[in-house]
């Protein structure tokens, strides 16, 4: 369970240094000279709701169908559901699903439904579309992929620093270990491969239990993972796993009472953006909008 931290507020936290890891202890650049920079702000939605996880640990799928309809909303600024996903998707479109299995903590199978009967209500047919992750590089449905959806849950991770979106595309890597050096900061190059180049038309990054700490390969603890009941939804990943990274940053600093960077610094969001150009990394590049249950937003 969460240790007590009641000697140290959260607004202590917040305003003495959630804000500045989020550029010199996780690596994200605050210049504009960025190669992703383009002079436009990158959309963010943060949405959260204290009961999509029961007292159970059950995810509530109509709570959760709640959060998605009012965060795609917002994203696209549109006026009704349909017509926001009309503008990710056409009835044309060939969709993979990007999902993430890993067992401790995987995209949960209901959001992966939601998603897949949102494409259909779009127009997609149903045998145009396929929810996948260690086995895209094999399914037919993401060889012939005209649109990609990628979703999976924030977690640090010993290798990359964070299992981040960014990351979520490895698998798309015939040989994904070569992308293992320095932190995984080359995970961008995967994102330029002819097979997803230009194909993400939204990216959710899952953050209804995130973990926060872990130590050695393939760590998992329940005494580090809480229930923050968010979502947070770009078609800019960079900018996306930068607001999650940052969220990320300020619970360890609270759990643990004390500066606790990330390790190792998950550099591949900030390359993401200064070497690779896909998308932005510091916060003032994001427009981040929160939406729903405003206690411990932690950002």
């Amino acid at each position: 369970m969460e240790k007590d931290c009641r000697v140290i507020t959260r607004r202590d936290f917040l305003l003495a240094g959630a804000f500045a890891a989020a550029g010199g202890v996780i690596g994200l650049p605050f210049t504009r000279s960025a190669q992703g920079w383009n002079g436009k702000k990158s959309r963010v939605v943060l949405i959260r709701d204290k009961n999509v996880i029961d007292g159970s640990g059950t995810i509530q799928g109509t709570v959760l169908e709640k959060m998605m309809d009012q965060a795609v909303k917002t994203l696209m600024q549109a006026p009704d559901v349909a017509t926001a996903w009309r503008d990710f998707v056409a009835p044309s479109d060939v969709v993979g699903i990007k999902s993430n299995v890993w067992h401790h903590l995987r995209t949960p199978r209901v959001l992966e439904a939601m998603i897949r009967a949102k494409l259909m209500e779009a127009g997609v047919e149903e045998k145009n579309i396929a929810v996948d992750d260690r086995g895209v590089l094999r399914n037919p449905v993401f060889q012939a992929c005209t649109a990609l959806i990628n979703t999976r849950p924030m977690r640090t991770h010993d290798w990359s620093g964070l299992g981040t979106l960014l990351k979520n595309y490895i698998m798309f890597a015939p040989r994904p270990a070569e992308y293992h050096g320095n932190a995984c900061e080359k995970l961008g190059a995967i994102w330029k491969f002819p097979l997803v180049k230009d194909k993400t038309r939204l990216n959710v990054l899952v953050m209804l239990t995130p973990q926060f700490h872990g130590v050695g390969p393939h760590s998992f603890s329940r005494d580090y993972v809480w229930n923050y009941s968010g979502l947070i939804l770009s078609k800019d990943p960079v900018a996306a796993d930068a607001t999650g990274a940052r969220i990320i940053q300020a619970k360890r600093d609270l759990f643990f009472q004390t500066r606790s960077p990330i390790s190792p610094p998950p550099h591949h969001i900030s390359t993401a953006d200064s070497r690779f150009g896909l998308g932005n990394s510091s916060p003032d590049r994001i427009e981040l909008i929160k939406l729903g249950w405003d206690e411990g937003i932690l950002i």
